[in-house]
């Protein structure tokens, strides 16, 4: 299986489970990076949850920040959702072949 963080795993699948985080990901990755006030132009929600958001997905080290001036700049950290998404595949892989199993138990 993928090696994964066992400390962050929980803050990373909290991060990922709520929809306006993942689109807020999915936007700064399209954009490279962006700002707080730039995104709440985008999303439905208000600049400070915007800013909620944002602190949980850096957290989770999903994304990092850099101050550019006075504007934070956010932008994705691919490595965290890559071992993520491994972990995910893999879990995902060792559960079809136990259904399998399970299949060929169930037919024979």
């Amino acid at each position: 299986m993928a090696t994964i963080d066992s400390n962050n795993f929980e803050n990373i699948l909290i991060a990922l489970a709520d929809p306006t985080r993942r689109e807020l990901l999915d936007l700064i990755a399209l954009r490279g990076q962006a700002t707080a006030t730039t995104l709440a132009t985008t999303v439905t929600v208000s600049r400070q949850a915007v800013v909620k958001h944002l602190t949980i997905l850096k957290d989770a080290r999903l994304v990092s920040s850099n101050r550019v001036g006075r504007e934070v700049r956010y932008k994705v950290c691919p490595q965290q959702l890559s071992s993520t998404a491994e972990w995910m595949k893999n879990l995902a892989e060792d559960w079809d072949r136990k259904l399998d199993w399970i299949k060929r138990i169930a037919e024979d």
